[in-house]
């Protein structure tokens, strides 16, 4: 069953669905989805993932259902197991936005039909994949380049970046307080995979010669209670006009959004001149279908 759990679930067809979905954005595209069903599963709040989710599968012919935690009997105690196992009865693809990686990894063990991860506490694959799609309409490859990402280096964001940048030959630096540091078991599989990645604290060179800077917010949905705390521990981390000046010239910002201007970035900096944020938020709707057509073999 063609999963997406991990990045690391396409690794071998990355670059593929990358292009497909550049190639759909540029050419147009066919309804090969016509008359499937995507049931898409809530439990975080979302404007990208739902929206752009629901706009690729009607562009490709099918239809998407929207299930808050509250509207299926998963909110009142009913096992993961049992709502796979009802779910693969009535549709076609499942897209679940968790809180745990744990419950994406139970409800794909039991469903019979295709899984999407639209972001949980270890990985955001389908971001990263619409990310990095934005890097190559913008560099024209993804080999060679050096990526710095800043902030909270031990989130889904930070995490789903190392490995798809050790599987694209991207230079990976991660720039975040110590204690945020990403954890042993993602700097191992990015070994494995024979990429790189540096990890420090600030630092007045650490933006140097990136191609890419990127950050996302200091604090994720089911950290709230820890704001007042992040806010202090990433003081100097944010993402100003003089990190970007210190990049190549022609280096992009990107964030996922929602971004907190004064926090993780400046709006200077966010809707300058170098940023493509904007861009990297279009193709999300662009990446779901490329995302869907694998899930589906139709790519």
């Amino acid at each position: 069953m063609p999963h997406l759990l991990s990045i690391l679930d396409v690794r071998n067809d990355f670059e593929k669905i990358i292009d497909d979905a550049i190639n759909m954005k540029k050419n147009g595209y066919e309804k090969v989805l016509k008359d499937k069903i995507l049931a898409m599963i809530f439990e975080k709040s979302s404007t990208r993932t739902r929206i752009s989710f629901e706009a690729a599968m009607q562009k490709l012919g099918g239809y998407p259902i929207f299930l808050s935690k509250n509207d299926i009997q998963l909110g009142r105690g009913e096992t993961i197991e049992d709502t796979a196992k009802v779910l693969s009865r009535y549709t076609d693809i499942i897209m679940y936005r968790a809180y745990s990686h744990k419950n994406m990894v139970e409800l794909a063990k039991n469903s019979s039909i295709p899984v999407i991860n639209g972001l949980d506490d270890e990985e955001h694959p389908c971001q990263v994949i619409a990310d990095f799609m934005t890097i190559k309409e913008k560099k024209g490859n993804l080999k060679k380049l050096k990526m710095v990402y800043f902030g909270d280096g031990d989130n889904n964001m930070a995490h789903s970046l190392m490995l798809a940048s050790a599987i694209s030959n991207i230079e990976m630096k991660i720039v975040s307080p110590k204690k945020y540091w990403p954890k042993q078991d993602y700097i191992e599989m990015v070994r494995k995979l024979d990429g790189k990645v540096e990890i420090e604290e600030m630092n007045d060179e650490a933006s140097k010669e990136a191609d890419v800077i990127v950050t996302d917010t200091w604090v994720s949905m089911g950290n709230e209670s820890e704001k007042q705390v992040r806010i202090k521990e990433f003081n100097g981390y944010t993402v100003t006009e003089e990190i970007m000046e210190k990049a190549k010239p022609d280096a992009i910002f990107m964030h996922c959004l929602p971004a907190y201007y004064g926090y993780e970035v400046t709006k200077e900096v966010a809707h300058g001149k170098q940023s493509v944020i904007f861009d990297e938020a279009e193709n999300r709707m662009w990446a779901q279908m490329a995302i869907l057509k694998w899930v589906m073999k139709k790519l």
